[in-house]
């Protein structure tokens, strides 16, 4: 009866382990789950006193010549009452950033901001004058 019982429990075990191996395997071979977020970026605009600016416009651009030469933005818009903006959907690079209102811009600092985190909520502060 004792051999019965070792037998039994030898080809449980030869289960169990067979199955934990086909379950590793077969979840080796699945993709990568898609990010949870996407990578975003907010901008507020202040200007040179602090105070954020409602209806400026914004562009981003992902090369100096572009932004320079103002054409092929890679997104725009007008900020909100707050002094905010926020691009969804972009990409992970750094970012040429071009703000106006009236007669102010951020033109001689501020143009170029650094690369973005892929899948964060970036956030930048530009200062127009």
């Amino acid at each position: 009866m004792m051999n019965y019982d070792l037998r039994f429990m030898i080809t449980r075990m030869k289960t169990i382990f067979l199955t934990i191996l086909f379950a590793s395997v077969c979840l080796s071979f699945t993709d990568k789950p898609d990010q949870l977020f996407n990578t975003s970026l907010t901008v507020t605009v202040r200007d040179e006193l602090g105070n954020t600016v409602e209806g400026a416009s914004i562009q981003i651009y992902e090369t100096e010549e572009n932004y320079t030469q103002e054409k092929n933005a890679v997104a725009e818009g007008s900020t909100d009452a707050k002094g905010v903006f926020r691009f969804k959907k972009i990409k992970a690079v750094a970012y040429f950033v071009s703000v106006k209102k009236g007669d102010k811009d951020n033109s001689g600092g501020g143009e170029k901001i650094g690369k973005l985190e892929e899948g964060k909520f970036n956030k930048v502060t530009i200062v127009i004058q």
